[in-house]
């Protein structure tokens, strides 16, 4: 698939993260009092900044961390839905050109990457 950059996924973003992901923004030079939120059942989410995602630049219509971005940034728009299990994000302009072999190749990456995150959530409970 070829990203427009139109921003539709990065508009009221609830990215979540793992803690892999956090390690390499951190790792990037990126505060995480500036870019987590930890919702109330324990998911770091990414931070949104007036309606955006607080690593999109608005004027340039790009990912200001993009080297580091997380996981599920890179996988989308192949997401998992509560409903319907793998499936491309309707959201998505360019989504007609996510082929097949993209989606299979894609599935086992974001579905380990969900049982990671699920995990470090509970923890998270566990702690509080």
């Amino acid at each position: 698939m070829r990203c427009t950059r139109c921003g539709i996924c990065c508009k009221q973003t609830q990215m979540l993260l793992s803690e892999k992901d956090i390690k390499l923004l951190q790792k990037a030079g990126h505060n995480p009092k500036q870019f987590i939120r930890i919702n109330k059942q324990g998911y770091a989410q990414l931070q949104n900044k007036q309606h955006y995602c607080i690593f999109y630049d608005t004027q340039n219509r790009a990912c200001k961390a993009y080297r580091e971005r997380p996981t599920g940034c890179r996988l989308y728009p192949i997401i998992y839905s509560e409903e319907e299990g793998v499936i491309v994000d309707d959201i998505c302009p360019p989504k007609e050109s996510v082929t097949g072999t993209e989606i299979k190749n894609k599935t086992s990456v974001l579905m380990k990457l969900l049982r990671a995150i699920d995990e470090q959530a509970a923890k998270r409970r566990l702690r509080e």
